[in-house]
């Protein structure tokens, strides 16, 4: 029983997950040869996805009104605001590389923005994860829970072996500071066309 739940929690991480893969790669192009890159990006995905678990399990204890179904789809104007800051900060040519890692631009990545972006990004994951929770005992939640949480350190491991290939890593050194925000753009207003937001 606990050993299908793990391999219902492996495809299910995986199915929800893996178009983070791009964002994570685009963070580690960022934070290219800035010591702590992958500490940060790695600290922001766990910070991001511990939230996205701790809503799931709320909303399928019942807590749904912490968290309702209609606000999930306004998540994306995290991403959105985080891409349109870092197309103003491209415009003002501001390089600064200040080590608090409070900056999307020069080549520093801070917590905060990996885990604002993954956690923006998971309204989808929400959506699946609590539907599942409901169906399955306690037991069964919290196996899935344990495996989505080793897996995460899977998925910051293969965005960063993708980033770091010779060739990607050129492609992605020369365009992130253009690819960057258009992700980040395009995933906010994905997320907010996509669930409605506004009444789009």
């Amino acid at each position: 029983m606990i050993l299908t739940s793990v391999l219902q929690a492996i495809g299910l991480f995986i199915a929800t997950n893996i178009d983070d893969i791009i964002v994570l790669s685009l963070f580690f192009a960022r934070g290219a040869g800035r010591r702590g890159t992958t500490t940060r990006i790695l600290a922001g995905q766990y910070l991001g996805f511990v939230g996205i678990l701790g809503a799931a399990v709320l909303v399928a204890l019942g807590a749904g009104a912490f968290l309702p179904s209609e606000v999930i789809p306004y998540f994306g104007l995290i991403p959105l605001g985080l891409g349109l800051w870092a197309v103003w900060q491209a415009g003002q040519g501001d390089d600064d590389d200040d080590d608090d890692g409070a900056k999307i631009e020069g080549k520093n990545v801070a917590v905060w923005t990996v885990a604002a972006v993954t956690f923006a990004n998971g309204g989808d994951n929400i959506g699946v994860y609590v539907p599942v929770f409901l169906g399955v005992g306690s037991a069964a939640v919290v196996a899935y829970c344990i495996v989505f949480l080793a897996l995460v350190a899977v998925l910051v491991g293969v965005a960063k072996f993708i980033a770091t290939r010779r060739g990607i890593a050129e492609v992605l050194e020369r365009w992130e500071h253009i690819l960057f925000p258009i992700v980040l753009i395009g995933l906010g207003i994905a997320i907010l066309v996509g669930g409605g937001a506004f009444g789009l």
